[in-house]
């Protein structure tokens, strides 16, 4: 399903809900998919369930999955997914990193060019899956 480094700085469980929100917000994890059971996802990555479980309700609580009592854990509708208070958060890391961009000298038309990029794949990957 994806890869996680084991030798990274950053704790499993933050690489794990990194990369399902970016499968989520590519497209290739759709709404109302169900995602695979802790056991079956700790034994894939050999790594805690507890650990999977950490993800999972971190995930549940920015409104990217949704779990069912007895029947596992869903992607999340777009409409049901992060609200106000994770768009400011959201926002006060772009200042940060826009304010180091600024002070390393990347230009606008790249900031601009990097963030039209990002809003092109998303967008062909939608088109993809409508026709599809």
């Amino acid at each position: 399903m994806f890869e996680l480094d084991v030798r990274s700085r950053k704790p499993i469980y933050e690489q794990l809900i990194e990369r399902m929100k970016e499968m989520i917000m590519m497209g290739v994890l759709q709404p109302d998919e169900q995602l695979p059971s802790v056991r079956h996802l700790s034994g894939q990555l050999t790594i805690n369930p507890n650990t999977i479980q950490k993800a999972y309700r971190e995930l549940e609580r920015e409104g990217y999955i949704y779990s069912l009592q007895g029947k596992g854990s869903f992607v999340a509708k777009p409409e049901h997914r992060p609200d106000d208070k994770r768009r400011e958060e959201v926002k006060t890391e772009l200042r940060k990193l826009f304010t180091e961009a600024v002070y390393l000298g990347i230009k606008d038309s790249d900031i601009t060019l990097l963030y039209n990029s990002v809003k092109n794949e998303i967008h062909i990957k939608e088109q993809e899956e409508n026709h599809d």
